[in-house]
């Protein structure tokens, strides 16, 4: 409930009733005040929060990644094509004879 709305259904209720003279005094002002003080929970205010938390990690871990890459020498080709083994490995299907339309 939103906070005018809770404050308009106070009042119009206190108004309804006959003061008391054992109620403190401004005691209707303080309890407003705690109304009004009340902080709305956001709740994105999470998921950003944990977002911005994961992202120096994230950062670091690609930087570690980056060097790691820049740093260590490739590994020698060992001669084997990967265009020539997807192609092949694509047509092995086609290369091979139907059997169901052998007699």
């Amino acid at each position: 409930m939103k906070p005018a709305e809770l404050q308009k259904k106070l009042i119009a209720t206190a108004r309804l009733q006959v003061p008391d003279d054992r109620v403190p005094y401004a005691f209707e002002k303080r309890i407003m005040a705690l109304i009004a003080a009340r902080a709305v929970v956001d709740k994105w205010v999470f998921w950003t929060r944990g977002l911005w938390r994961a992202a120096i990690p994230c950062a670091a871990v690609a930087l570690i990644f980056a060097a790691v890459s820049l740093f260590v020498p490739a590994a020698a080709d060992s001669g084997n094509d990967l265009s020539q083994d997807f192609e092949n490995t694509l047509l092995a299907s086609v290369d091979q004879p139907d059997i169901a339309s052998m007699p």
